[in-house]
């Protein structure tokens, strides 16, 4: 079994059903006790501002904030570089624990030894 779990959820609002799946995903592997970074890319880096969490609804899933919170209290959040540039977030926007960061950390991370990587 892997030890470390790399998510990066590329949908936000626009396929609400893939998004509420990687956030779930990611808040399950956290409670089980697998370390997670999860990488906000596309519409889900949106999710990295304070409330924007909250205006997302699906019907039969969890709050995305709480998810969103799970993640937080257990792994690492992070948003994409250039998806932030391009939708002009910069550091001092982002919720307390989102960190920024590029290409080169996420294929350091899901490259490394006992790691596993989805994609949603």
């Amino acid at each position: 079994m892997a030890k470390k779990l790399v998510i990066k959820v590329t949908a936000g609002a626009d396929a609400p059903e893939r998004c509420s799946q990687a956030f779930t995903v990611a808040a399950v592997a956290v409670a089980s006790g697998v370390e997670v970074s999860m990488w906000l890319t596309g519409e889900s880096a949106w999710f990295a501002l304070p409330g924007r969490a909250a205006e997302f609804e699906l019907p039969h899933a969890a709050p995305l904030p709480d998810l969103v919170d799970s993640i937080l209290a257990g792994g690492t959040l992070t948003l994409c570089t250039q998806c932030a540039a391009r939708r002009d977030i910069s550091e001092k926007d982002v919720i307390e624990g989102v960190r920024i960061a590029g290409a080169q950390v996420f294929v350091q991370e899901a490259m490394a030894e006992g790691t596993q990587a989805l994609v949603y």
